[in-house]
């Protein structure tokens, strides 16, 4: 039985992926919930079918008090013994049955599936964003918004089926019940619902705007603290335990704060209800003793109505807070669309094919881009770099190196210009396409907190352990390797490498990011300051790897460290976003530039060169 219910829906069936999800709230919830529109459905009927047996129960009970008052003990079993044993039988048998189906449903059916589904889908939706679009946002603030809004999307659910359907069928059932005893006690239930409504209404305005304030007051404390345990190493470093503090206590002031305003509305909300609850016993209970007095009402018109109204009274605080639940996970669910809703800008063209790579002529024409800003970036580059060609890339800080890979790589669309492999503009073939052909490895070798195992087959997942061994070998990388091991006791190619790779130094992750690319073996090759964590002896050891790995590929290099692309078959100097310079090695020493300032600064210092170049 669980498991059919379980099975009602599949939270990871497939759906048709938008790039613009709705930005408001109700069409987004619609958008989510459209494999769930049969079992809402049944939710809803089975929720009123409960609200029904419930009045249902509090009129027999009236109807009993009534039957047993008509008559001597005897003859009322005689006439209604078996009215009562049916009764029994349907309180005993059928009611449990729907109770158990509407919450088999709502618990089983709805609840685990609706959150997985929404949780799924927009885990699915921010990983399609654009590397900058994260980059321009906390990483804990994403996650937090990713894992509190599914159960708040299922809260909201939740409360529709268990508490509101129920509360409005019950309501209605509650005034055909007292009106059915005497036309009217339902003036007193109607003065006090309309009472009721304007509380709700009252608390409902002011629930979900706090809601969203407090939740978003809780993704920014989030954001805080995780950013301060992802960079534990600076703050350590610069003694900024202090600072740290203050950072994260702002946030936790504020969350305290707006926390604090939600609680005081849910206060005053149940002052006023006690109140209002009085007014409803009072009425209702009072009315209908004082038409007994005058014999226009029978003993279990007053039973049906005292048990009504104390139902009643012990129910609308638990309605009252589930609608106060539901507007509050509405209010988080807003919060969240802030991530979870936001467009993804960066997307294939309608008709992009894979790109087809035939020779791997890399080509930048015109390519501007400023990140928006009036400066910064690269403004006009046009370089064409020859299938198999090895392209050396140097410049000061901020001349657009990083700029100019990264838009190789589409981690952003130019501002200007374009990009082209083979003849192919990079906008118009699959991200997908354009990365399987592209191999990086960064300055930054940042790791997956996973296996060795899993960080080196990144590059080529269907490898051997054998491929991804040799991979290992060539990046000087299976000795240390071999030596590894984590507080789970796994050792080797199993042990795990902590979160970015912390546990490992950062010549240990520079070499297993050479050992994913080494294994993923793709055409295009960049290097991004591939060596800049290796000590001398390493780096050393592994020139002759790296001159192997560039054989046949079309490789881009950028580099500080001159002398590791000093045998490139051609040196661009990038300088202010523009070529300044470009040509052999020996080239640009002899043409006296910038290329050649560099080189005497570098070749005095801490580079071994030898004499001859």
């Amino acid at each position: 039985m669980f498991r059919f219910l379980e099975n009602l829906v599949d939270p990871y069936e497939p759906y048709d992926e938008v790039d613009a999800p709705p930005r408001k709230l109700w069409p987004f919830l619609v958008s989510y919930s459209r494999p769930f529109k049969t079992v809402f459905v049944w939710a809803a009927v089975l929720s009123l079918l409960v609200a029904i047996m419930e009045v249902g129960l509090i009129y027999y009970l009236g109807r009993v008090v009534d039957l047993l008052s008509s008559g001597e003990p005897a003859q009322v079993l005689e006439q209604y013994g078996t009215e009562l044993i049916l009764a029994g039988v349907f309180i005993l048998v059928i009611r449990p049955l729907v109770q158990a189906a509407d919450v088999g449903v709502l618990n089983n059916a709805i609840l685990p599936n609706y959150g997985t589904l929404f949780r799924w889908r927009a885990h699915k939706h921010v990983l399609r964003q654009s590397v900058g679009w994260f980059e321009n946002d906390f990483a804990g603030r994403i996650a937090n918004r990713i894992m509190q809004t599914p159960p708040a999307a299922g809260d909201a659910i939740f409360q529709v089926f268990d508490a509101i359907t129920f509360s409005l069928a019950y309501a209605i059932g509650a005034v055909i019940l007292l009106a059915d005893a005497d036309l009217r006690l339902v003036i007193p239930l109607l003065v006090w619902l309309g009472l009721y409504a304007w509380l709700m209404t009252w608390t409902m305005k002011r629930v979900g705007p706090a809601s969203k304030a407090s939740s978003d007051a809780r993704s920014m404390t989030t954001g805080r603290v995780v950013d301060s345990y992802t960079n534990i190493h600076s703050v350590k470093l610069f003694a900024h335990h202090d600072g740290e503090l203050r950072f994260a206590k702002e946030a936790i002031e504020q969350t305290r704060q707006t926390f604090s305003r939600e609680m005081r509305i849910f206060t005053m909300m149940d002052v006023m209800l006690v109140t209002l609850n009085g007014l409803l016993i009072v009425g209702v209970v009072g009315w209908a003793i004082w038409l007994w007095g005058e014999g226009s009402a029978t003993v279990g018109a007053v039973a049906a109505a005292t048990a009504l109204t104390l139902r009643l009274n012990a129910m609308t605080g638990w309605i009252m807070w589930a609608l106060s639940t539901f507007f509050r996970s509405l209010g988080v669910v807003s919060e969240g669309m802030e991530t979870i809703a936001q467009p993804i800008t960066l997307v294939d063209a309608a008709d992009a094919k894979p790109l087809e790579l035939h020779e791997g002529v890399v080509e930048f024409k015109g390519l501007t881009h400023h990140y928006g800003r009036e400066k910064g970036g690269l403004d006009a580059v046009s370089l064409r770099i020859s299938a198999g060609e090895k392209v050396g890339l140097i410049g000061r800080s901020g001349a657009g190196k990083s700029t100019l890979v990264k838009l190789l790589l589409r981690f952003y669309d130019p501002e200007g210009g374009r990009i082209e492999i083979d003849g192919q503009d990079i906008t118009h073939v699959t991200q997908d396409s354009l990365r399987h052909v592209t191999g990086m490895v960064s300055q930054d070798s940042s790791l997956l907190h996973r296996s060795v195992r899993d960080n080196i087959l990144y590059g080529r997942p269907d490898a051997s352990d054998a491929e991804m061994i040799q991979a290992a070998k060539r990046a000087e990388a299976h000795d240390f390797i071999l030596d590894l091991s984590d507080p789970n006791g796994r050792t080797g190619y199993d042990a795990h490498v902590g979160e970015r790779g912390v546990k490992l130094s950062g010549g240990q992750r520079q070499r297993i990011g050479l050992a994913r690319v080494i294994l993923k073996d793709a055409p295009i090759l960049v290097l991004d300051e591939a060596t800049s964590a290796l000590d001398s002896e390493v780096e050393a050891a592994i020139q002759d790897t790296l001159y192997g790995v560039m054989e046949g590929k079309t490789v881009i290099a950028i580099a500080h460290r001159l002398s590791t692309i000093a045998h490139m078959d051609r040196i661009v100097v990038l300088d202010a976003g523009k070529i300044a310079e470009e040509g052999t090695h020996s080239e640009l020493l002899a043409h006296g530039g910038l290329y050649a300032g560099f080189w005497a600064r570098q070749s005095g210092g801490f580079l071994n060169t030898d004499a001859a170049e």
